[in-house]
């Protein structure tokens, strides 16, 4: 074989074994270790899930709590005692202190006088039976025996008269004392600031018997019964701001805690704050505080809601619609995209137009591009285009990320540097680089690769030239 022969069969073997080289590096690049693009699977979430306009998840600063009538006092009256004048009708706002009712002073101080008459008959009684006595002992001695036994009997007979009018004197002691503060103190006065409802007249209380009388309900047609436990105890106190949020709408109410239960509350089965545990010893006692809104506009009795230890924290943004995290929104030039599902159920690039941004929050208005019945994946560089979506984390290729950082630990809203998945290495075990790749060109890419691989083929190659011009020198010799 000639020089020029050689030479020929030499660039015809170099071309056959970079065209398999490129094609083969091309065909890897695009399908991945031979599956095609559309079988990698990317895990989606529904957005009504991702929503935060309706997050209502509790935090540690968040409390369950029922509108609930306000607390109700009953004012009782001393049925002993005649009721003079009632001071206050149906209606009639109070604070603690006031008069209420006064009872009849003077028919008082007749039962005083009386008592005090009762107490000075039972003094003589006690003392005309001491000298009955005396009289009896001085006769019973010069008695006979027979006679003894009659004087006796009339002694002991005196003395226990004696032993009972002391008793009763000590009883109409106390009364008379009852009766001397009750002169002084001749009204019923209001325990709470409040209203005054179902007022009873004399003569009513007389039909209907009892000795309630009127009562006084707290300020406020509502209030708001919340409950902690003894492991957040320490964020409940009395005169602490709060925040009040509806589980209807997206309506708020500010209060103030204005008194705080320690008693333990009981759980049942029904109750809407029970953790569902009929293990005593692991549960954890619960306890009621309440809740004064500023206002009880949109709040009806029984209603179910929220309420926040107030930190600050901005509550002027009234989020309605879509709100999502921004680690979910990608930019594209000036145009903002999430990866979403289409109607085949493959990943696409969905544009939305952003609206109002919570920087406190994290998160953004999504006002078009989305519906809450979308499926959409966190951001992440190995997404692209046709891949199929999926629900089940167990199946994804490309693996689902963490939000809120990427691989080196920063916040990222155009994704994450997670790669394509593959174990690490190539299919002859040689390591690759997946940080490297993930920042790479697709020109620098081609010619790692070409690095990686070129110099073995070269190599390889190059023996192939060898032996080929060697065997041809061989035949051109013979």
């Amino acid at each position: 074989m000639t020089t020029k022969k050689r030479i020929c069969t030499v660039i015809i073997v170099l071309v056959i074994v970079c065209t398999v080289c490129v094609g083969g590096f091309f065909i890897w690049k695009k399908t991945g270790k031979g599956g095609s693009k559309s079988s990698q699977k990317v895990y989606v979430q529904k957005v009504s899930s991702l929503n935060t306009a309706s997050d209502f998840k509790l935090s540690n600063r968040s409390f369950l709590g029922v509108v609930e009538a306000q607390e109700s006092v009953d004012v009782k009256y001393d049925s002993s005692k005649t009721v003079a004048e009632i001071l206050v009708k149906n209606g009639d706002s109070v604070k603690k202190g006031d008069k209420l009712l006064t009872y009849d002073v003077e028919a008082i101080n007749l039962q005083l006088e009386q008592a005090k008459l009762e107490v000075e008959r039972l003094q003589n009684e006690i003392a005309s039976n001491k000298s009955q006595i005396a009289e009896l002992e001085k006769e019973k001695k010069n008695a006979d025996q027979d006679a003894a036994v009659s004087y006796t009997t009339q002694i002991l007979s005196l003395q226990s008269d004696n032993a009972k009018n002391e008793y009763d004197i000590k009883a109409k002691n106390v009364e008379i004392k009852k009766l001397e503060a009750s002169t002084k103190n001749a009204y019923v006065t209001a325990s709470i600031d409040g209203t005054v409802k179902n007022v009873k007249t004399v003569d009513k209380l007389q039909q209907d018997g009892g000795d309630v009388i009127m009562q006084i309900t707290e300020e406020g047609d509502y209030r708001i019964k919340g409950r902690f436990n003894e492991q957040n105890s320490k964020d409940i106190m009395q005169g602490a701001s709060v925040i009040v949020k509806s589980r209807l709408d997206d309506s708020t109410w500010k209060g103030e805690i204005t008194s705080v239960d320690t008693s333990p509350q009981k759980n049942s089965g029904d109750d809407i704050y029970s953790f569902g545990s009929s293990d005593e010893m692991s549960q954890s006692s619960n306890y009621a505080f309440y809740v004064k809104p500023e206002s009880f506009d949109g709040l009806m009795l029984g209603q179910h809601v929220l309420i926040e230890i107030d930190n600050g924290q901005d509550t002027s943004i009234n989020k309605t619609g879509i709100w999502l995290y921004s680690d979910f929104i990608c930019k594209d030039g000036k145009k903002n995209y999430v990866w979403a599902k289409n109607e085949d159920g493959k990943i696409e690039k969905r544009y939305v137009e952003i609206g109002q941004k919570d920087e406190d929050n994290g998160d953004c208005e999504i006002k078009s591009g989305l519906e809450k019945g979308d499926y959409i994946a966190y951001p992440d560089k190995s997404i692209e285009e046709g891949m199929t979506a999926t629900t089940n984390e167990a199946d994804v290729s490309v693996p689902p990320n963490d939000l809120g950082t990427n691989d080196n630990g920063d916040a990222d809203t155009e994704g994450g540097d997670e790669d394509i998945a593959f174990d690490g290495s190539d299919e002859d075990g040689m390591a690759i680089d997946e940080d490297m790749l993930a920042s790479m060109t697709d020109e620098e890419i081609e010619e790692y690769f070409n690095k990686l691989y070129g110099e073995e083929e070269n190599a390889e190659n190059a023996d192939g030239e060898n032996a080929d011009a060697a065997d041809a020198d061989a035949a051109f010799a013979e």
